[in-house]
């Protein structure tokens, strides 16, 4: 393997750990991403640190800050009021799409992120239940089998993943999940998206009851991340 192959492996790999810790809470917004810290944490240069930094730049993740260090990055009301405006679009679609072309064994996936969803959240597995609850929503995509599509939710997927983080009552999303599914299930195509859509206002308002919830303090960040 070249070194130029290996400082891919490398940067990736960096990447990968630092969307996840920013996505489950670990690494919280404002949060300062020092090139040489992290570069002795994982054992490697500034490097593919700074290429890891980048991708997550492009991400919307992060914030670059010239010759000083990166911050995770604070999310706007505006922010997530922009997010929600083009998921108002484009999950009906992804929804509506799903029901009428998906293949039994893309069925199956979507079952199996249910069922995970489900379970994580009965035994309050924040964590877990909420990565399972973005991984339906990412197989819904593929089961659209829209190549445009995918590459438009491509786009936003880090941001949808951090905004699907922001909520408490997992077993909530999870039952409006399964009417989502039940809805791909059986074909209908206009109930699947009529459900998105009221599943994007519903997902909206548990995030505006998360913040309360953070700003009042009865809820901790730490307990709002962590699985119990």
């Amino acid at each position: 393997m070249s070194r130029a192959d290996e400082r891919v492996l490398e940067s990736t790999r960096v990447a990968s750990w630092l969307r996840d810790a920013i996505l489950d809470g670990v690494r919280e917004p404002g949060s300062r991403l020092i090139e040489r810290d992290l570069a002795a944490d994982f054992g490697v240069s500034r490097v593919p640190i700074r290429d890891a930094l980048k991708v997550l730049e492009g991400e919307g993740l992060v914030e670059l800050r010239p010759r000083t260090w990166a911050v995770v990055r604070e999310f706007t009301d505006h922010d997530l009021a922009d997010l929600d405006e083009v998921r108002e679009v484009l999950e009906p679609l992804a929804f509506r799409l799903a029901a009428q072309r998906h293949r039994r064994e893309g069925l199956e996936r979507l079952r199996g992120a249910l069922e995970d969803e489900q379970t994580s959240a009965k035994a309050e597995d924040r964590v877990v239940s909420r990565r399972a609850a973005a991984d339906f929503h990412e197989i819904v995509t593929d089961l659209a089998d829209n190549m445009l599509l995918t590459d438009l939710m491509q786009s936003i997927r880090s941001r949808l993943r951090w905004a699907l983080s922001q909520h408490d009552d997992l077993e909530h999303i999870a039952e409006e999940h399964v009417a989502l599914y039940e809805a791909i299930r059986d074909r209908d195509g206009d109930r699947a998206s009529v459900l998105a859509a009221a599943h994007i206002e519903s997902s909206r308002r548990q995030r505006i009851e998360h913040a309360r919830a953070l700003h009042s303090g009865s809820i901790t960040t730490e307990a709002a991340g962590s699985s119990r």
